[in-house]
């Protein structure tokens, strides 16, 4: 098996996507035939309630057990915690306990490598790793960032969504910097397009102008769907509660991207952005 690749969707705004495009770009990576796990790290497990498990407080094991765990040097239980999605993805899943667990961290030795010392063992199973980051930049997306080789930023068509770019590559930065030296972005993505307005294509071109030089934006777009909302009660995809629609299509391409990015890492290093 070729080696695994851990992807981390990052950014500290809310409402951009990241849950959506975890599940989703998850699911069009298993259909190219790859071997994928997503790993809800939002104590609101928006990503474990998306894909179906509803009764969240019944889950014997979730990601906070497992980094309770690794601070207390215990034997983790990752295997025991992976739940198995009909649509051959498999999930890490989260709960409320985690927003319990996360002010105790921070007085834990080497806190930002918890994350990794979960998944180190499992990697060899996968070809994709997928980390669902929770909407800001505290203890748990730095975990994400110190085990992940990249970050994927899913961002809002719209102009208040670009705000706080240059501070985010920062901290993508800071990261690589202080915590894992292989860290890249691989891009931005965007997100919920309304390709009815000028406004996607006039915040695409301000993007390119704006990081182009140092990142790329995918050539995909995800556009805005109803379907996509309706589908996130059901714990389906895309892909499985609308195959044909504009959305799993959407999805289908900018797999085909994540999956050419990773053959061919790009020159430039937008953790450099200062």
């Amino acid at each position: 098996m070729s080696c695994c690749k851990v992807i981390a969707i990052a950014n500290q705004k809310g409402g951009v996507g990241k849950t959506t495009t975890t599940f989703n770009l998850g699911v069009a990576l298993a259909k190219e035939g790859k071997k994928v796990l997503l790993v809800d790290t939002d104590p609101q497990g928006s990503l474990t309630l998306y894909m179906g498990w509803h009764d969240q407080d019944k889950l014997p094991i979730t990601i906070a057990n497992l980094l309770k765990q690794s601070s207390e040097g215990e034997k983790i239980t990752v295997e025991e915690s992976i739940l198995h999605h009909n649509e051959n993805v498999s999930l890490i899943p989260s709960n409320l306990n985690l927003a319990a667990l996360e002010p105790i961290l921070h007085s834990v030795m080497s806190r930002e490598y918890l994350l990794k010392n979960c998944l180190v063992k499992i990697k060899k199973n996968y070809d994709y790793i997928i980390i669902d980051c929770p909407p800001s930049l505290g203890t748990l997306t730095v975990n994400a960032l110190a085990c992940s080789d990249s970050v994927i930023i899913p961002m809002q068509s719209q102009y208040l969504s670009a705000m706080g770019m240059t501070e985010l590559l920062k901290s993508f930065r800071r990261a690589k910097v202080n915590l894992n030296p292989k860290l890249k972005v691989d891009g931005i993505l965007l997100n919920l397009v309304d390709k009815r307005t000028k406004l996607s294509q006039e915040m695409k071109a301000l993007l390119q102008e704006n990081y182009g030089r140092v990142i790329k934006i995918y050539d995909t777009q995800i556009p805005i769907a109803v379907k996509t909302a309706e589908s996130t009660s059901t714990g389906k995809s895309v892909f499985a509660y609308d195959k044909n629609g504009k959305v799993a299509e959407a999805y289908s391409l900018f797999a085909k991207e994540v999956l050419k990015c990773g053959k061919e890492r790009n020159k430039n290093d937008p953790t450099e952005v200062r």
